[in-house]
């Protein structure tokens, strides 16, 4: 089946810059990339290459209709296409609004959009002038991240594992992206916490504040907030700047 076939399966008939597009990234991978290391065939060669080109051109695509066309399960599918892209040098794009079509979360693109814009605001301007200019805060696990959050926000259930897959990511990354976010965007990202039981909080007597987990529910001093949020932006520089 060639490209226009493949193309008129995914209810692209009509796009002839898409299709085409598809076909140079095709003739590309076939000369940088071997797709018969991750075991993939002609037909989802050619449809990864259709999303890929989609995603470039932000062109909405229906990634659930491509899984299935491909014949993998879709864990497979999203790592050949990672495998692909990697291979054939192309950055990776994640769009809201394809994350909020893919998940059923049309409402929350506002919000996804609106804190991100904020978070890049407000990162930018806590680094010092000579990294200002290099740090890049548009890869996809920021846009991953800030979508799961504000999904968390708005009490709505995502398959937190599938967004790291699709955002190409390590789940450390990711938590640490989302931390930052929390840190420096609470009033758009954070979620204010139910009050633990009498007998929980007992539990946590022994422990110092300024000691505790970032995951902990208990209250930390001052010394101690201010000293987790030196860490994780940290932690976050750290990552932004060494991609």
């Amino acid at each position: 089946m060639d490209m226009s076939g493949i193309a008129k399966k995914l209810g692209f008939s009509e796009s002839k810059q898409l299709i085409l597009h598809a076909a140079e990234l095709r003739r590309l991978a076939d000369i940088q990339f071997d797709s018969s290391i991750i075991g993939i065939g002609e037909i989802c060669k050619a449809i990864i290459c259709l999303e890929i080109a989609a995603s470039r051109m932000e062109v909405i695509f229906d990634h659930h209709a491509a899984v299935k066309l491909s014949g993998l399960f879709e864990k497979a599918y999203n790592r050949s296409f990672n495998s692909m892209q990697n291979g054939i040098g192309i950055k990776k794009k994640l769009h809201i609004r394809e994350l909020a079509i893919q998940f059923g979360c049309i409402r929350l693109i506002p919000f996804v959009q609106k804190g991100l814009s904020l978070y890049k605001d407000r990162f930018i301007a806590s680094l010092p002038t000579s990294r200002k200019a290099s740090t890049d805060i548009m890869r996809p696990v920021f846009t991953a991240a800030g979508f799961y959050l504000c999904a968390k926000r708005h009490n709505l259930k995502i398959d937190k594992s599938k967004l790291i897959e699709l955002a190409g990511t390590s789940e450390y990354e990711f938590s640490s992206v989302s931390a930052s976010m929390t840190d420096l965007c609470f009033d758009v990202f954070g979620k204010t916490k139910e009050k633990r039981d009498s007998k929980e909080d007992n539990g946590n007597h022994d422990v110092l504040p300024e000691k505790r987990r970032v995951d902990d529910d208990g209250p930390l001093s001052d010394d101690g907030e201010e000293r987790l949020a030196c860490m994780k932006r940290k932690q976050m520089e750290k990552h932004v700047l060494e991609e």
